[in-house]
């Protein structure tokens, strides 16, 4: 769903019971325990699309050019895109530690976020032309 400024990235919530690692059906997918990102092996990944389906936010993407699978590894914990971000000054992105609250309040699929997103840029009356 394209809104016009209502374009912001969407990332991996490093949810607790990780729904994409369960469905894979090859193994391909694991969690880092140094940073509890989603791994993905690409020697075992299939680009079988289960990930995609199990992940609350649709994440995982396949790869434009190769048959495999890619979600966010965090850099193995030093976030090139937070840095970035920070060096600018968008301050949109940040790096946070895990807390007590459910990550899953996070994923959410593109769409319901755009859609809260210009609501809250646009007023109520933006869901019309969404």
């Amino acid at each position: 769903m394209l809104v016009p400024g209502a374009d912001f990235p969407h990332l991996c919530a490093q949810c607790e019971d990780y729904p994409c690692v369960e469905a894979c059906p090859f193994d391909a997918l694991s969690v880092s325990k140094k940073t509890s990102a989603v791994l993905v092996n690409d020697e075992k990944c299939t680009g079988c699309g289960e990930c995609i389906e199990a992940c609350p936010g649709r994440v995982p993407h396949m790869h434009p050019a190769e048959n495999r699978i890619v979600i966010c590894d965090l850099c193995n914990g030093n976030p090139q895109c937070v840095k970035v971000c920070q060096q600018g000054e968008w301050n949109v992105l940040k790096t946070v530690t895990r807390r007590e609250h459910p990550y899953g309040l996070y994923a959410r699929k593109p769409e319901e976020q755009t859609r809260n997103l210009a609501i809250k840029l646009y007023g109520e009356k933006a869901e019309e032309f969404i």
